[in-house]
């Protein structure tokens, strides 16, 4: 057992999550940079988030917060917003953000998907962009229950991710064009390098697997939305 960063005791076993947060979210430079070379469109989903009922009661948590585009956004427009992030130095760049707009309704926390340990009342929503893909398949399904148990009954689960939408077969054919769509440099695009290090380094998976994994773990698939290339997935996943 070692203690984890809310101070609970973690059991030798379970995934070291700052391990597997990927090279890049743990580099001050790719940090620095990262809301030149990514727009999360948080404004367009925190507006999809209140035609699914998102208001000024709301408990939102978010996982994998990076640098708070999102929770940034999603603060005027809820009771509380509790940023979930493993990595110390995305959650300096949220803090600092908060600071500044002197947000009084954001709780930034260290910890994962695996770790996390919710306090007060249940979330109405969880959102996350881009960071379940750091779990391999066992413990997606593992975080998939805890938010399950985070959310209150009927409660969303806002899903978007790089969740590959075709067959083993075409891995070739998709992966490659994807990885040749990247650019050359680092500083305001993703480059073909850090595609690639995706594939290889961290743990995507299939819509067919993901989606099973969802419903078994007591989500229904309200809304389903794949990118052209297959490489991307947007889901509604609503609390049974």
């Amino acid at each position: 057992m070692s203690a984890g960063s809310q101070g609970e005791l973690v059991p030798g076993w379970l995934l070291n999550e700052a391990d597997a947060a990927g090279r890049e979210n743990l580099d001050p430079g790719h940090v620095a940079r990262y809301d030149l070379k990514e727009d999360a469109r948080a404004e367009e989903e925190v507006e999809l988030c209140e035609s699914l009922g998102l208001g000024p009661l709301s408990t939102v948590v978010e996982f994998g917060s990076g640098t708070g585009q999102f929770t940034i956004a999603v603060a005027p427009k809820c009771k509380r917003i509790v940023a979930v992030d493993v990595s110390p130095l995305m959650l300096d760049r949220l803090r600092s953000k908060v600071a500044n707009g002197a947000i009084a309704n954001v709780v930034p926390v260290q910890a994962g998907f695996l770790t996390y340990r919710h306090e007060g009342d249940p979330a109405d929503f969880v959102y996350s962009r881009y960071a379940l893909h750091h779990l391999p398949d066992f413990w997606k399904a593992v975080a998939l229950d805890r938010i399950h148990g985070i959310l209150r009954p009927s409660g969303v689960f806002r899903l978007w991710d790089v969740v590959f939408n075709f067959d083993p077969a075409d891995v070739a054919e998709r992966i490659g064009s994807w990885c040749s769509s990247g650019g050359s440099t680092i500083e305001e695009e993703w480059s073909r390098a850090e595609l690639e290090e995706h594939v290889r380094d961290e743990h995507s998976t299939f819509t067919w697997v993901l989606e099973p994994m969802a419903q078994r773990c007591g989500f229904d698939v309200e809304a389903a939305e794949f990118s052209d290339d297959g490489i991307s997935a947007k889901y509604v996943l609503r609390r049974k």
